[in-house]
């Protein structure tokens, strides 16, 4: 994954937003945290992998892939926040042997402590724990970075458009 280049035009979109929304002097830190307890649980929604009660398929791939990206920007701009897009970082993640449910409950835990802790080392646990959740779903890093790429265009539009 080009992950210099995502935390790239993350950080300017980052600061698009913030410059045009006046908030440079803000401390979006914990917003960040829930909007991306909120995209994943807009992701799990999309997977009903949890909705045992229910018979109804999961949403069409690129939808979920879309709000799984929609969870990348978040990790990447808390990333930001923390000072961690000029640090190397190694992503690479294995197959796991736990369920899609197992690990979005694995996701949850990690931005918590990484929430509480504000340090690398859980912040790149918490980065591949949502690799770990990519792989369960089927995606590649080539699919990842390209959907993001979309979608980080589709934000400026929003931008521009008053979203």
């Amino acid at each position: 994954m080009q992950l210099e280049k995502l935390f790239h035009m993350q950080k300017a979109l980052d600061t698009h937003i913030e410059e045009k929304h006046n908030l440079q002097d803000e401390d979006l830190f914990d917003r960040k945290v829930l909007a991306l307890l909120v995209e994943i649980g807009e992701l799990a929604n999309e997977t009903r992998s949890f909705k045992f009660w229910s018979v109804k398929p999961s949403s069409a791939k690129e939808v979920i892939l879309e709000e799984f990206v929609d969870g990348v920007h978040f990790i990447l701009s808390l990333g930001i926040e923390c000072g961690f897009d000029a640090v190397k970082i190694d992503l690479n993640v294995q197959e796991s042997s736990v369920n899609v449910t197992e690990q979005f409950l694995c996701v949850y835990d990690r931005i918590s402590i990484f929430q509480k802790s504000k340090g690398l080392d859980d912040y790149i646990k918490l980065f591949k724990s949502y690799l770990q959740l990519a792989l369960l779903l089927g995606f590649t890093n080539q699919e990842i970075e390209r959907a993001y790429f979309q979608k980080n265009e589709v934000n400026y539009q929003r931008q521009q458009n008053n979203y």
